[in-house]
């Protein structure tokens, strides 16, 4: 863990000599190179922080009784490319990978690539891709917008490049997430191509991505996560620049709440992960109710007045996320991709026909693995997620697979087992499901439905106005953030 923390000093010293963090190279004493292995380093620990909560609130886990959150209640407007500048530190690592012969690093850098497309086109649509971040190496300073299939076209085939060109026994260093675990790495990449083809579900008939065959090629042929301990995630350390993100952030401790939808699906199905993401109700508490008695929690309304819900906690009637994640420098690791997501993404496969695997297999694995990440990170919660209590839950009427008698159904149990485990993990994933499926269902503000995007950057606009307009112009009638982009159409 030392050697860690060493490694992200000195490349925070590296970087600190820059003017500008996001462009490396530039800078008053004209260090145009840097060892790949450092820029990995900050390149994973920026990649794999926790999200925070805006992706709780729009996906309704936890609601503010402070203000109306723009979040909350769907009113958000402009999204922002802060992305690119962290992609502009990609293409240096990859640049210095292929300067070193080390690729490796290229491999990697094609990994965290497609990763940061992967979100920058499910926020906005069409986007900069083919044409981005060539500012430096071809003067383009106006760079044009890829259809938004021709950007999902272009992660595959980067994912598929970044599998051909690491080696398993490869040696990485400044590796923070699997210590230098080649391997590991080669299970992260495919098993998020297979998150990628997922999410590409609704276009199998409207795609010139011939999603099916790959996803059936890439389950059977390449190597994906076996267990959790294959898990892309990141560890946090008690020390400055290591710790877990929400940390000390005093809205845990004042105005931030669960939200009672998210907590009635976790008693509803007897979810002993309820006692891990919550805390008691204040009432609760006096009485002197057990952490494990599911009455002891409840939530507040994620529509409606948000004065409501401040009335509510003035009674004593709704409860706190668990301390631990504002009061635990270290807390539980963050999961960018891990091994329940997989195996859920694999059972929603099998229901939908495209590999020959048993969805029950796959979702039951989901669930025990789950149930085994909890027991294992979560302090002091560890005998509420032992197997056994795994084994209880899949017995549950509203848990238990062979329940669903419909293709649909057994569809929506697979997708709301994925977001019950995905509390504070997994960024933005849990909101994109909604959205991709419609489960779980999201109570809606009387302003509208959740929305499907975000607004162009302001920037854009001043910026590289005839590109952003052209986009616009041909995927919608106007740039707003209900209008479906090509992945939901």
């Amino acid at each position: 863990m030392k050697h860690i923390l060493l490694i992200v000093l000195s490349l925070n010293l590296l970087l600190t000599a820059c003017t500008d963090l996001s462009v490396v190279g530039e800078n008053p004493n004209n260090v145009s190179q840097a060892p790949p292995q450092l820029l990995l380093t900050q390149i994973a620990s920026d990649a794999f922080q926790v999200a925070g909560k805006n992706p709780q609130y729009a996906s309704r886990m936890i609601v503010s009784t402070a203000v109306e959150n723009e979040i909350q209640y769907y009113k958000w407007g402009r999204g922002n490319f802060d992305d690119y500048d962290r992609l502009r530190n990609i293409t240096k690592m990859i640049e210095e990978a292929n300067r070193t012969q080390k690729p490796a690093y290229e491999a990697l850098g094609r990994f965290f690539r497609a990763y940061y497309f992967y979100n920058l086109t499910l926020r906005f649509g069409d986007i900069p891709y083919s044409d981005a971040l060539k500012a430096e190496s071809e003067a383009v300073y106006a760079p044009e917008y890829d259809l938004q299939e021709q950007v999902f076209s272009g992660i595959l085939d980067e994912l598929q490049t970044a599998d051909q060109l690491l080696n398993a026994d490869d040696i990485i260093e400044g590796d923070i997430i699997y210590g230098g675990d080649a391997s590991k790495w080669k299970k992260l990449i495919n098993s998020f191509r297979l998150k990628v083809l997922i999410t590409l579900s609704n276009k199998t008939d409207g795609s010139t991505i011939d999603i099916v065959s790959r996803f059936a090629d890439i389950y059977a042929n390449r190597p994906l996560m076996e267990s959790i301990g294959d898990n892309g995630q990141l560890e946090f350390f008690d020390q400055i620049g290591s710790r877990y993100g929400e940390f000390n952030d005093s809205d845990y401790g004042s105005s931030m709440y669960m939200d009672s939808t998210f907590i009635k699906r976790l008693q509803d199905r007897e979810d002993p992960r309820l006692f891990i993401y919550a805390a008691q109700t204040k009432n609760a508490r006096e009485q002197g109710l057990a952490i494990d008695d599911f009455s002891a929690y409840e939530g507040g309304r994620p529509t409606g007045q948000y004065s409501y819900n401040d009335d509510k906690a003035a009674a004593g009637n709704i409860s706190k996320v668990d301390p631990r994640y504002y009061s635990n420098p270290t807390n539980e690791p963050h999961v960018l991709l891990g091994y329940p997501e997989l195996q859920f993404i694999l059972a929603e496969a099998s229901v939908r026909g495209w590999i020959g695997a048993s969805a029950k297999a796959h979702y039951e694995n989901g669930i025990r693995a789950s149930f085994e990440f909890y027991n294992t990170y979560a302090e002091n919660y560890a005998s509420f997620l032992t197997s056994q209590a795994a084994d209880t839950y899949l017995q549950n009427g509203l848990v238990s697979l062979d329940n669903a008698a419909t293709s649909e159904q057994k569809i929506e149990r697979i997708v709301t087992q994925k977001y019950l485990q995905s509390f504070l993990q997994g960024g933005w994933t849990p909101y994109f499901e909604h959205l991709r499926t419609g489960y779980p269902y999201f109570m809606e503000p009387s302003g509208g439905a959740p929305p499907t995007r975000w607004i162009y950057p302001q920037s854009e606009y001043q910026n590289n106005n005839a590109n952003v307009s052209a986009a616009i112009e041909r995927q919608f009638s106007s740039d707003n953030i209900r209008a479906v982009p090509w992945w939901l159409k």
